[in-house]
């Protein structure tokens, strides 16, 4: 006999109802969907008695198990699931990472595009919850995440070995978006293909709390607002913003240009809570009004709007999740940059698309100095802007670099020609960036305009540089910014993940085969090109114009470094880095020269120049770059790293070998794995992880393929070993006992080839089908989560690999 306890929150349920629920949950058939059918779940019914809270309770789930695949730009069907937001829009087979789109796409951010689910509705978007009549019976009948739910349940994917070919899990894969209506047949033809998709089952316990949830009517509670000691934080910065000067107004929209896309964090504030700042049309003190421009030098339109700061309510994913600092220093610093230094704005510049595009046009009033320290003050902030970005796929920025390279910038007080603010503004027309004007031609004036402007403004430097005689290599140091003896952002290493990127304070791993000093202008034009003016929605011709220039900026920034090296060597090791490329790109766009023969720098006392220099810049920049590794594992240069030192020197001793590795021995590994090295103490174990650093002879933009590497390319291929959890997008795990350290590190260094690599993993890998994949995935993600309290988010497992 089924006995039903009835709470007061059910006590208005009928007897009807609750039996209809009662026989629903006990018939274990075959699932039928849509009206007239019966199902099967493997719910209990008195789990109905008390409702299912989804902060608390389902959150977590969706968070560890659905979002870290459905969290970004590029989830499966633009299905988000990480906000209660995603889940109302529901999917959508239209893809935005695709390829070979021609039109520019309509957008679709949730939040900003459509405000209601039947706006959604109307753009193509169908349902995953029920809309019908609300019981819990329809409730999981006219639910596609339920059916997909089941769906796993009832075939479960294998628990060792590979799994089957019939998955699908490249990142290009044809995308199958059931609707309630085609349900029935995507069971029938792809039975293992429920969710979590190609990742093992939920739990038991999991599974019943995210049915009782559907079957509750998916309620949420109200979205919480700012807490008590932010208010007064936010009140005070939207005046600041929205001060009615001239000079106030132009500094306005040249933060509002560089912030858009932060996860803006209050000094003060909880670990976890953040903020957009964001164009509205209402002013502080009414709700925000958000305006939906693409790009955010977009015109605002005719009607007054307000910089407001609003709440950041989705789960945290660590692909798009790029944290800037409010704080009273801050503010400080803002007004010591732009608002009493001596200047006028006598009138605001348009948002016409060609001048608003143009940042040395739009904002030449505003002192050029302190923009170009407002970007050195946080260069991660910014450079992770464009390496990991918002747009959560970087194949645009990431397919013209190379795998891990330096970074240093040019010191604001010395007397370089492009510190200069009357060279910057007699260039600003050479230093235009394509702009997304809609139209695919825009490629045709990559080969015309842009690079007429670039080669003018390259001829122009090259003029300069004749001028500027020679220096000693050690006073030629003074020209590297050192961050003022104390800014860790005066060193970074940039790592690229294939499609991905990530970015670390210091100069990380062995020295690089590449590096980029980057000055003002440089650093302006990445942020224009790759953040502020890359429309993710945009056609081929805003696409392809974007690489192409990228190609330029990257070239240019890798020259600078070059140009602190002899005369006689430079051509010489720039051939080397890119045999074959560029003497394609030089074909096409013809650079001047004349900088490679002008000696700039004596005083080398080796043959290995490169060396040697990358040797003193370590060494001017020795002060900063000693903070890097705390930054890198903790977020915060005071922290302290809670492990037992001696089970870490014996793990760091053993990892130190597997970053000796060299050529083919790595071609098996993947891009990134994270590596749990398990001590006596759980809470004492260690996290490093493998960084596979390819080498390429092309990373040109589309004038070769990057994946055709020759044996020359991978026998250069290196390992970077950190002790940390570097990037976002774990291409695979390893866990091993620190007893076995020495032992793992051994078998590492013996793989010679794929069939090494297979029993490597057999012993210490663990792929998507182990049992124990989802509790090492949560212990990273705690890892992560304990270490960088503000800056850590959910790691995506798109790619994770099937080996």
């Amino acid at each position: 006999m089924l006995k039903i306890a009835v709470s007061k929150r059910v006590q208005i349920v009928s007897f009807v109802t609750l039996l209809s629920i009662a026989l629903l949950y006990m018939n274990w058939g075959p699932p039928h969907f849509m009206e007239g059918g019966s199902m099967a779940a493997d719910l209990e019914l008195s789990l109905l008695d008390e409702p299912v809270l989804f902060e608390q309770q389902v959150k977590p789930i969706l968070e560890r198990r659905c979002v870290v695949c459905h969290g970004c730009y590029d989830a499966p069907c633009q299905l988000k699931l990480s906000s209660i937001e995603g889940l109302q829009r529901g999917a959508s087979e239209e893809r935005i990472y695709e390829p070979r789109r021609l039109t520019t796409m309509q957008p679709t951010r949730l939040f900003i595009d459509a405000k209601t689910t039947d706006q959604w509705r109307a753009r193509g978007f169908s349902a995953v919850l029920n809309e019908a009549g609300k019981s819990p019976k329809n409730n999981l009948q006219n639910s596609v995440l339920y059916h997909l739910l089941r769906l796993k349940q009832q075939h479960p994917q294998p628990t060792q070995d590979l799994l089957p070919e019939s998955f699908s899990l490249g990142l290009d894969r044809e995308e199958i978006c059931p609707t309630l209506e085609t349900m029935d047949d995507f069971a029938q033809k792809n039975p293992l293909w429920g969710m979590p998709y190609a990742m093992p089952n939920l739990s038991k316990k999991e599974y019943r709390t995210l049915v009782s949830w559907l079957a509750q009517g998916a309620s949420v509670s109200p979205s919480s607002s700012a807490v008590s000691t932010v208010l007064p934080q936010i009140k005070q910065w939207e005046m600041f913003f929205n001060q009615p000067s001239n000079k106030q107004r132009l500094v306005s929209r040249y933060l509002y240009e560089h912030l858009f896309h932060a996860h803006i964090h209050f000094s003060a504030s909880p670990a976890r809570e953040f903020y957009r700042l964001v164009r509205s049309t209402t002013p502080p003190g009414e709700a925000i009004n958000e305006i939906p421009t693409v790009r955010p030098y977009d015109d605002p339109g005719a009607t007054p709007f307000y910089y407001r700061l609003l709440r950041y309510q989705p789960s945290i994913v660590a692909k798009n999740h790029i944290v800037y600092e409010f704080s009273d220093a801050r503010m400080q610093r803002y007004r010591e940059l732009f608002l009493t230094t001596d200047y006028e704005v006598d009138q605001l510049p348009s948002y016409e698309t060609q001048i608003a595009s143009n940042p040395f046009k739009v904002f030449a009033a505003l002192p050029t100095e302190s923009r170009y320290r407002f970007l050195l003050d946080d260069a991660y902030f910014f450079i992770e802007g464009f390496i990991k970005g918002p747009v959560c796929r970087g194949q645009i920025a990431l397919d013209v670099i190379e795998d891990r390279f330096w970074i240093m910038f040019f010191d604001p007080n010395q007397s370089v020609i492009t510190n200069n603010a009357q060279f910057i503004g007699e260039m600003a027309d050479e230093l235009q960036v394509p702009a997304d004007g809609g139209s695919n031609f825009e490629l045709l004036r990559i080969w015309t305009d842009y690079w007429k402007g670039q080669r003018r403004y390259m001829e122009s430097k090259q003029a300069w540089f004749k001028t500027i005689g020679t220096h000693e290599l050690e006073h030629a140091m003074n020209f590297i910014w050192d961050g003022d003896g104390h800014n860790p952002n005066a060193a970074l290493t940039v790592f690229r993940h294939f499609d991905s990127g990530s970015v670390a304070y210091g100069l990380v791993g062995e020295k690089p085969e590449t590096a980029w000093v980057i000055d003002y202008p440089l650093f302006e034009r990445i942020h224009y090109l790759l953040v502020a003016g890359f429309n993710i929605y945009g056609n081929l011709g805003h696409r392809m114009s974007t690489r192409i220039y990228m190609d330029f900026l990257r070239m240019e920034g890798e020259d600078y470094f070059l140009a602190f090296l002899p005369a006689n060597r430079r051509k010489a090791i720039r051939d080397t880095w890119y045999v074959g490329q560029r003497s394609t790109v030089e074909e096409l766009f013809s650079a001047p020269q004349a900088w490679l023969s002008t000696e700039s720098v004596i005083g080398y006392q080796t043959d290995d120049p490169q060396q040697e220099l990358y040797q003193h810049i370590k060494n001017r920049l020795a002060d900063v770059t000693q903070y890097a590794e705390s930054i890198n594992r903790c977020g915060s240069v005071n922290c302290k790293v809670a492990a037992a030192e001696i089970a870490a020197k014996r793990a760091d001793d053993a990892m130190a070998r597997i970053a000796q590795l060299q050529g083919e021995s790595l071609h098996a590994f993947p891009d990134v794995a994270f590596v749990r090295v398990r001590t006596n103490r759980p809470e004492n174990d260690l996290a490093y992880t493998l960084i596979r650093d390819k080498a390429y002879k092309n990373v040109t933009s589309f004038l070769a393929d990057e994946n055709e590497r020759d044996r020359s390319d991978i026998d250069k291929d290196s390992m970077t070993v950190v002790t940390w959890l570097e990037g976002s997008y774990p291409n695979f795990f390893f866990s091993v006992a620190l007893s076995e350290i020495e032992a793992f590190t051994k078998r590492c260094a013996m793989i010679r080839d794929f069939e090494d690599y297979e029993k490597f993993v057999d012993q210490y890998g663990v792929r998507r089908t182990h049992p124990d994949f989802w509790q090492l995935a949560d212990w990273f993600q705690d890892k992560q989560a304990r270490d960088k309290l503000v800056l850590s988010g959910l790691f995506d497992l798109n790619r994770y690999q099937n080996r």
